[in-house]
Formats: C-alpha cells, sequence, structure tokens
C-alpha cells in the first residue's frame, strides 16, 4: 500500500511546528523512517494512523485521501498501529486482551476472533505463556503482544513506532525479524531512532530532521555518503584532533579509533568501510570537519 505525502505541515498550540513541508512516497514493503527524538515522526506516525489531523497539506494512501471521512475510514480499516507506548490491562491475559481489542476492531464472531487470535499468538510466538496476565510479561513479550493488535484485522499498512525502545538485544533482533517477515505483500513503516534497526530490516528509508525530509533512498545511498570519511586511528595518545570520533576500543597499549572525517584525521589513519550509522552522522551533520 503505496504512501504520498505533499507538503505536510503540523503546527501545534503556541507555534511549535512539528512537521514543516514533508513530502515523500513510501512503496509497498519494509520502510525506515529515521530521525532523532524529536524530529516529528511520532506526529507523522499520528497523523497517517489518522489520529491527528495536519495543519496543511495532503496525505494519500492507497489512492485514500486522509483529509475526507470516507478516506480516513477507509484507510483504518486497512490499518494496523503500534505506538511507541500501548496501553494495556495489565490483569488480562494476553489472550483475554487480543479478544477485547477484536471485539473493539468489529471482529463480531467468537469462533472467528478464537481463530485469528491463535494464529497470531503463534506468529509472535506467545502461546505458551498466552494464558498468563500481561502484568508479568516483559518488555519485549509485551510488543510482541502489540503486533499481535496490530494486526488483527490483517491490516494492508503496518505502522510501528520506536517499537524496539528499551529492549534487550536478544528481543531487539527477534522483534526485527518478525518485521520483516510480516512486510510480504503489505507496506511495514518502521519509525525509530536506532539507526541499527533500519540497517538490519530496511532497504529503503527515509530520514527527517526538525519536521523537514533531510533524505529519502535506499539504504546504500544513505551508506554512499560516508564513503573516503571514514577512518580507523590507532594509537597510544590522545584521540584525533580533527573529525568525528565514533568509538574508542582499546588495542593493545593504546586506542583504536574509528573517525568519520573529510580527510585522513592524523599520520596513522587508515580508510575503512563506511556503515549506515557513519552515512547518518555525516548527513546530520551537514559536513565533516
Amino acid at each position: 500500500m503505496r504512501i504520498d505525502v505533499s507538503g505536510l505541515t503540523k503546527t501545534y498550540k503556541g507555534g511549535a511546528r512539528a512537521l514543516d513541508g514533508l513530502s515523500l512516497v513510501v512503496p509497498t514493503g519494509m520502510y525506515g523512517l529515521l530521525g532523532a527524538n524529536g524530529a516529528g515522526k511520532t506526529t507523522f506516525m499520528r497523523i497517517l494512523a489518522g489520529l491527528l489531523r495536519p495543519t496543511s497539506g495532503r496525505v494519500m494512501i492507497g489512492g485514500h485521501d486522509l483529509a475526507a471521512a470516507e478516506g480516513r475510514l477507509a484507510v483504518q480499516r486497512t490499518l494496523g498501529y503500534l505506538p511507541q507506548d500501548l496501553g494495556v490491562y495489565p490483569d488480562l491475559s494476553a489472550r483475554r486482551f487480543l479478544d477485547y481489542i477484536a471485539l473493539l476492531k468489529g471482529l463480531h464472531s467468537r469462533s472467528a476472533r478464537r481463530r485469528r487470535i491463535g494464529e497470531l499468538l503463534e506468529v509472535v510466538a506467545l502461546s505458551d505463556v498466552a494464558d498468563r496476565k500481561l502484568k508479568g510479561f516483559s518488555g519485549g513479550m509485551l510488543r510482541r503482544v502489540g503486533i499481535a493488535q496490530a494486526l488483527l484485522a490483517d491490516p494492508r499498512l503496518l505502522i510501528v513506532d520506536e517499537p524496539t525502545t528499551g529492549l534487550d538485544p536478544e528481543e531487539r533482533i527477534r522483534f526485527r525479524t518478525l518485521l520483516s517477515q510480516l512486510a510480504g505483500d503489505r507496506t511495514v513503516l518502521l519509525s525509530t531512532h536506532i539507526v541499527d534497526d533500519v540497517a538490519q530490516t530496511c532497504r529503503s528509508l527515509a530520514v527527517l530532521a526538525h519536521g523537514r525530509l533531510a533524505f529519502q533512498g535506499t539504504v546504500g545511498e544513505l551508506v554512499s555518503q560516508a564513503h573516503h570519511r571514514v577512518w580507523t586511528v590507532t594509537t597510544p595518545g590522545a584521540a584525533p584532533a580533527t573529525g568525528r570520533v565514533v568509538s574508542a576500543l582499546p588495542d593493545g597499549a593504546g586506542m583504536r579509533y574509528r573517525v568519520v572525517s573529510a580527510a585522513p584525521p592524523g599520520p596513522w589513519a587508515r580508510p575503512a568501510e563506511p556503515t549506515l550509522e557513519d552515512g547518518y552522522l555525516v548527513l546530520m551533520d551537514g559536513r565533516v570537519p
């Protein structure tokens, strides 16, 4: 389900502008929306989900115009949304919680609900704990319950906002794998400030900065912005005085620094292969000293 956004602006009371003339196209498949906290990602997600109205601009999802009531309704029928903070009822089991949400989404047939919930509990690997109360679930397990509730109506568009924040490494990998498997013939829009989540799941992405589009393209194209700008420097002395130090690791009697810089940051600098994080840093810096 393709998303077409043109000139999207959102200004809150008091004059705070969260989105500033945003225009982009999101194709079918897994798509990353990357940006720092406060970049406007959550505002954008809430507009797509029909929870916020933009100040100006146009959003078309699958050919439906969100400015029209019938367009919003048509999109919401094919939408699954996992917000950053999903409210759950801690004294309900996962199965009962999903049953409650299914009723709210219009799945009135009891047998159909049972069948669909059973399928989704398998998909998110929670069948064995489906009858445990949610208050005993880990953060990662709750995020998987969140994905299950978002998938109840088999949506063509799945929006997930900061889904791996606070998860341990094992749960983060599990969640990223699950999202990739769900993409298939639907659009999965992954909004995050964690560069590695996009690097491990998406071929294409957009980068937001201060409510504006800073980049739109493939992961490889963003990585290429850091070509010939990434170096390793191993030295017993201080960190390089030029460039941005990305990492510092002990190396024998000295330290090995990874540095993003337009020119070699010292006589011991050796070129290194760039990563998506390097490309993102070059983009956000505007230029590399």
